[in-house]
């Protein structure tokens, strides 16, 4: 029985795989702990014909004997060869090994850490390009699995690699975490059941890892298991910082600068002033740093509307975020002290408006226009900040507040006013005129004052966000 939860799109993608007409091959990246082994584990095991994962920091040698030892594994006559002293030989091993399996359904072959096999002068992804391209593609039965942590690795050398491998992955799968409605389903298939409002608590705080959410037990309230993980002494999220950018970047002191940078910022940031704030230069280290934090879900890139501003860069990691702001200097504190401080209320709605980002296509169906073509953007002026702007195909855009809260929200007056401003603001400054609502997304709606019914066009709430993507 498939233990795996959620995931039905790559699921479907990879179960087609397995009755395509021809050998197919994958290449499935994300961050540590995203549960891409896991997936493909569950999803292929019966179809295994072979399986090795890479050595971190393992040297050429070390990698080989690996690789050999797993042949061995599967098929004693192996043996019988010389051990391979070069990728060449390796993958001619590999050959061999699936020429002697008698299977007739597809065979899977499944390279986990593929990043961490490659070594200097080693040739390893062209010897397996070669592998792919004169073996593979001449038979119809395989499906050839390549995993790895290092998104950089992954997309460069691979996905658009310029030679070999060339136009030669047929199904590319990037393994985000879990988007609300897949934690949620995850957490109760572990008979976690909270109301939705919770489950938003603790995915402010640790976002959608499935490892980190199977530390979550059954009877916890969020602030215990946050405190357990976070907080206590040997909790498994109270080093984990260090460990994921040491883990999944070489050289990682420039990632973990920008994330520092970033994660204080509540609007995001200019490439000019993470530069002034960072200390990073300019130039081609900052430009591959960024790509490498956005392809790895650290950090988001939102494009400004109608391009009147610059491009702005949000950390968009829930636990990399909770982490600068709460746990790296406070590991002697619980968290239910920190939870009653002031800082958790300016945190939460930072925290909020991120999550609510990340759920775009969920708060299009909420809207009732997922039929309509749609772009999201982020706006501001010197004065105005928008947390997100939905632009329709419809002449329409979707002003967008972000509002969370632990009851109904209330319109006071002098949101009202604020409100108003802001619209008249963008209007002010749109180059092309469209109709423009007003839309509060709240935890728990708004109340139907008159402030209200002078401002607000429609409204939504956390229900919204759990939408099936």
């Amino acid at each position: 029985m498939n233990k795996v939860v959620g995931r039905e799109n790559q699921l479907f993608l990879l179960n087609n795989a397995l009755i395509s007409n021809k050998s197919e091959l994958i290449a499935v990246y994300g961050r540590r702990r995203v549960g891409k082994t896991f997936l493909i584990r569950e999803t292929f095991n019966k179809q295994f014909v072979f399986e090795v994962s890479g050595i971190p920091q393992g040297s050429m040698k070390i990698q080989l004997a690996n690789f050999y030892n797993e042949l061995v594994k599967r098929s004693k006559n192996i043996e019988k060869y010389p051990k391979p002293t070069n990728w060449m030989e390796a993958f001619s091993l590999l050959e061999k090994l699936l020429d002697g399996s008698k299977t007739k359904a597809k065979k899977v072959v499944f390279i986990d850490e593929f990043p961490w096999m490659y070594t200097q002068k080693s040739k390893f992804v062209q010897l397996f390009a070669h592998f792919w391209n004169n073996y593979c593609t001449k038979r119809d039965d395989l499906v050839v699995v390549i995993c790895g942590s290092s998104a950089s690795f992954m997309v460069n050398k691979v996905i658009n690699d310029k030679f070999g491998l060339h136009n030669r992955i047929t199904l590319p799968i990037r393994l985000l975490p879990f988007n609300l409605y897949e934690t949620e389903l995850y957490l109760k298939s572990r008979k976690i059941h909270w109301d939705r409002y919770a489950y938003v608590q603790l995915y402010m705080a640790i976002g959608g890892i499935p490892h980190y959410l199977e530390k979550i037990q059954r009877g916890d309230s969020v602030s215990t298991a946050i405190n357990r993980l976070c907080f206590q002494k040997d909790g498994v999220l109270v080093n984990e910082f260090n460990q994921v950018f040491i883990s999944l970047f070489e050289n990682s002191e420039n990632h973990v600068k920008i994330v520092e940078t970033l994660a204080f910022s509540q609007v995001g940031m200019t490439r000019a002033e993470i530069i002034s704030k960072s200390k990073i230069a300019t130039g081609g280290t900052l430009s591959n740093v960024l790509k490498e934090l956005i392809e790895s879900g650290f950090v988001s890139e939102y494009q400004p509307y109608q391009k009147m501003k610059e491009v702005l860069y949000r950390l968009s990691d829930e636990y990399s975020i909770f982490y600068q702001k709460f746990i790296k200097n406070n590991k002697n504190n619980s968290w239910n002290s920190l939870y009653n401080s002031r800082s958790y209320m300016t945190w939460s709605g930072f925290a909020f408006e991120t999550l609510c980002l990340k759920h775009i296509r969920q708060i299009v169906k909420g809207l009732g226009i997922s039929g309509i073509l749609v772009n999201s953007y982020s706006w501001r002026n010197s004065t105005t900040q928008i947390d997100l702007l939905i632009d329709r195909s419809d002449r329409c855009v979707n002003l967008c507040e972000i509002k969370f809260s632990e009851a109904e929200f209330v319109i006071s007056k002098a949101y009202l006013e604020s409100l108003k401003r802001k619209k008249e603001a963008f209007k002010k400054e749109m180059k092309v005129r469209k109709n423009v609502f007003v839309t509060l997304l709240t935890t728990f709606g708004v109340k139907e004052n008159d402030n209200y019914v002078k401002i607000i066009d429609n409204q939504i709430s956390i229900d919204s966000l759990f939408h099936i993507d």
